[in-house]
């Protein structure tokens, strides 16, 4: 057996929310519903990643930092 794109997709997003939130993954992949397909295993289920204006505004501040440190 192996993951879909899909699949590692939904991984990808779960890791990314848990570090935007700043919470605990495991919960969220504890909660994964998967089946099997041609392409491999899928999640029926994948997480959500919602950002509001806060985490907006903290990812473009990040970005800016980054770009001027760059420079």
């Amino acid at each position: 057996m192996k993951f879909s794109d899909q699949a590692l997709g939904a991984i990808m997003m779960s890791l990314q929310k848990s570090l935007l939130e700043q919470s605990d993954i495991v919960p969220v992949l504890q909660g994964f519903k998967m089946k099997m397909s041609p392409e491999g295993i899928v999640v029926v289920n994948p997480p959500l990643v919602k950002l509001n204006e806060e985490t907006t505004s903290s990812i473009e501040e990040a970005a800016q930092t980054m770009e001027e440190e760059n420079a």
